[in-house]
């Protein structure tokens, strides 16, 4: 087998490499991974191609890019055929849309995460993380009406729009909400599209890991 030429950088414990890939698996690419970022720090060599200081970043032949969902978007044009790229316009902007919604979802459900992973229980600013869960239910609202009729947010069938939420997705039913005394409502529509991106052989392998 030819050696990768798609190069993946970033820790898998980051939601934005994660999307990146388990897309590459979706898309049955010969790729490698470096960690990079968090505890892993960063080189001289990675900051002169992406100065931001954040994870992913991919290496495709002479191409060097950041920002994860720019990155899904040129990985499906590039190599996701009619399957997986969107030509006619409607679908196209309908993907996009749930892909920068996300970015909207994850500043909310950010101090709940960093809470319960990373930081110690002491340290916990209880009241903050209630206010943020009550916006992150906000949100999901937003999407469980958008589920309840179709199986998919990219529409009949699984695309990449439902790649960025269905990361931030496993994030939230993961919270130990009772931790923190909160309730975690019922999302039936949600709930059954998380079921179904269980069954996904990338998502279990890149997505379903323990939060950290």
């Amino acid at each position: 087998m030819a050696a990768p030429q798609f190069t993946i950088w970033g820790r898998l414990n980051s939601h934005n490499v994660k999307k990146v890939a388990w897309f590459a698996e979706e898309l049955g690419l010969n790729y490698v991974r470096h960690d990079i970022g968090g505890q892993f720090g960063y080189t001289d060599e990675y900051l002169a191609k992406n100065p931001n200081r954040l994870v992913p970043m991919i290496e495709d032949g002479k191409l060097s890019l950041w920002e994860s969902n720019a990155i899904l978007r040129y990985m499906a044009a590039e190599y996701g055929g009619e399957r997986w790229f969107q030509h006619d316009p409607i679908d196209r902007a309908l993907a996009d849309r749930w892909m920068d919604w996300q970015i909207t979802y994850a500043e909310a459900q950010r101090l709940p995460f960093l809470a319960m992973a990373r930081t110690p229980r002491e340290q916990w600013d209880i009241p903050a993380i209630a206010r943020d869960v009550q916006t992150c239910i906000a949100h999901l609202n937003v999407l469980e009406r958008a589920l309840s009729d179709k199986p998919w947010l990219s529409g009949g069938q699984f695309g990449i729009g439902d790649i960025p939420m269905g990361v931030y997705a496993h994030t939230w039913f993961s919270l130990p909400l009772d931790r923190f005394g909160l309730d975690r409502p019922e999302f039936p529509a949600m709930t059954a599209w998380y079921a179904r991106l269980r069954e996904r052989k990338g998502y279990a392998q890149q997505v379903m890991i323990p939060l950290t």
